[in-house]
C-alpha cells in the first residue's frame, strides 16, 4: 500500500466515524473496496460504506437470506455456481432462459443478495479477507420476449454496484440475441464506469467455438 492509500484509508475512517458509522470491523482491504469504487475519494467512500451498512443492517439481519424466503426463485434453477476459473474465483451462472419477470419483487431482490453472498462465500478460503471477487457468466440462450424483465435487471445491477462495491472480477454475457441488446444499452445507464469495463459480451458461434468480443 503506497503513501496515498494510507492516507486516503485514514480520512475514510474518520468519514465514517462523522457520518455515525464504524469500521472497527473491518480491515484496509474491505474499505479499499469502497475506496476504489469511489475513485479514492474518502468522503464518497465513507458515505458508500455507511450506506452499505444500514442497508445491511436493515435487508439481512441475520448475515444471511433464508432459503424460505425465496422459495420461488430457487425453484426455477435460474442461477448456481459453478467451480472456480482458472485464477481461482468462483464462478457464477445465470440462465435467463429461465427467468419470469418477478410478481413478488422483494422476494427477487432476496435472491439476488442470497446468490452474490454465496459467490463470495466460495471465495473465502479460511477467513474474509474483504477483498474476495467472482466472475459471473449470464447464458442468455433461447431466450424470449417471455423472459423479459427490465425493472429486474436493473435491481440487480444497481444491489451489485451498490452493495458489493469492486466484488465482480468480469461478466460475460454470451449469445445476447438482438432484441436484448437494446435493453443492456439502456441498463448501461445505470451502470458506473468501473462495472461497465467489466462486462464482456461474446458472440459465439458453436460451428467455429469462437467468441467475437463487443
Amino acid at each position: 500500500m503506497d503513501k496515498k492509500e494510507e492516507i486516503a484509508l485514514s480520512r475514510m475512517r474518520k468519514s465514517v466515524q462523522k457520518l455515525g458509522g464504524s469500521t472497527e470491523r473491518y480491515g484496509d482491504p474491505t474499505l479499499t473496496r469502497f475506496l476504489k469504487a469511489r475513485s479514492m475519494d474518502s468522503e464518497k467512500a465513507a458515505k458508500m460504506f455507511v450506506q452499505w451498512q444500514t442497508w445491511r443492517a436493515s435487508f439481512v439481519p441475520n448475515g444471511f437470506v433464508p432459503e424460505s424466503q425465496i422459495p420461488d426463485e430457487l425453484e426455477s434453477r435460474k442461477a448456481y455456481l459453478q467451480g472456480l476459473s482458472k485464477d481461482g474465483y468462483p464462478v457464477l451462472i445465470f440462465k435467463g432462459s429461465r427467468h419470469f419477470p418477478c410478481k413478488d419483487h422483494l422476494q427477487c431482490k432476496r435472491f439476488v443478495v442470497y446468490m452474490l453472498d454465496k459467490a463470495i462465500a466460495r471465495a473465502i478460503k479460511e477467513h474474509e479477507i474483504g477483498n474476495e471477487k467472482f466472475i459471473c457468466l449470464v447464458d442468455l440462450r433461447q431466450l424470449t420476449y417471455k423472459n423479459f424483465d427490465p425493472r429486474g435487471l436493473i435491481n440487480a445491477v444497481q444491489f451489485l454496484q451498490a452493495y458489493y462495491p469492486e466484488r465482480l472480477e468480469k461478466m460475460y454475457m454470451l449469445f445476447m440475441p438482438r432484441f436484448f441488446q437494446s435493453v443492456w444499452k439502456m441498463v448501461c445507464h445505470y451502470l458506473d464506469k468501473g462495472i461497465r469495463e467489466k462486462v464482456w459480451i461474446l458472440f459465439i458461434f458453436s460451428s467455429l467455438d469462437l467468441p467475437i468480443f463487443m
